[in-house]
């Protein structure tokens, strides 16, 4: 198994996220995107000149981002997904979950070009949580119930492979999808902490089709081959990292989103890079982000 310490780690962009999450490298711009649940903000990097922008979002939280074409966007707000269009318009297209106490969290889009976004229990226990396709029309069809916090989810290349989690149920799985109707046709557990109770977070796939998934309250990044071996372990400056992309102009940058959400004053003295964005040079090989398509 390959160990890289917590001193490769660099610091992509000094900040002082709440929740940290949902990294995403547009290949277009050269543009680092990713938010800040809690303190409702989508942030801005261009890594080539250290050039920072974030915009606040007057909501409760943002929960997922996903990129689409000619400069827009999914952004999730409370339970309403939404289009954010390249001059900042936004504009809902689906909301799920009516009447009960959650939000909406992670979400990637498959290489068709649906998003599948999760749900989560505000109170992190109850399982209210749901995994939603949303298609290119705009249409949520509910794909997986019974989730308390929806995590973890990432696609094979060939679009024929799910991953899903839930973060406070300890479990990720496998799924099996038709890619040309994106129904779910088998699941199966991929990774089990129910006994140790870690607690699997954000995710992606590589160019080799490994998993590279953040553990919160775990401090460390692990890459999964498929058949669910773990063969690299990078251990991280901060007790909550919590999504992971690819990015640069090769994709061979691993940035991670980091959290200071239910850390201690003391805690947070010790972890002075809690809630910034880090980076981890050529460890891996990364893909494009894949982009929603509207109809």
């Amino acid at each position: 198994m390959r160990k890289i310490a917590s001193s490769a780690v660099e610091i992509a962009h000094r900040s002082s996220d709440q929740l940290g999450e949902t990294p995403l490298w547009c290949d277009a711009e050269q543009i680092l995107w990713w938010l800040d649940i809690e303190k409702p903000t989508l942030h801005r990097l261009d890594p080539a000149t250290g050039d920072h922008q974030a915009r606040a979002f007057d909501t409760q939280v943002l929960g997922s981002l996903a990129l689409a074409g000619d400069g827009e966007k999914l952004i999730a707000t409370d339970l309403t997904l939404n289009r954010l269009a390249a001059d900042n318009a936004l504009e809902p297209i689906v909301s799920v979950d009516a009447g009960l106490d959650n939000r909406l969290n992670d979400g990637r889009v498959d290489p068709r070009g649906r998003f599948w976004v999760g749900t989560m229990d505000n109170q992190l226990h109850r399982p209210n949580g749901s995994l939603y396709r949303i298609d290119a029309d705009g249409t949520a069809h509910a794909m997986i119930d019974n989730v308390i916090v929806s995590n973890g989810i990432a696609f094979s290349p060939d679009g024929r492979t799910g991953y899903f989690t839930d973060t406070r149920g300890h479990l990720s799985w496998r799924l099996t999808i038709d890619p040309d109707d994106g129904a779910i046709t088998g699941r199966e557990v991929f990774a089990d902490y129910s006994r140790t109770g870690e607690r699997p977070d954000g995710a992606v796939i590589d160019a080799e089709g490994c998993l590279w998934q953040a553990f919160f309250a775990g401090g460390r990044i692990v890459r999964y081959a498929p058949n669910g071996c773990i063969d690299t372990v990078v251990e991280m400056p901060v007790t909550h990292p919590t999504c992971v992309c690819f990015g640069g102009p090769d994709f061979r940058t691993l940035y991670v989103t980091t959290a200071r959400k239910f850390l201690s004053d003391d805690r947070l003295a010790a972890e002075p890079l809690a809630g910034s964005l880090l980076a981890v040079e050529g460890i891996g090989q990364g893909l494009p982000e894949n982009r929603f398509v509207f109809s």
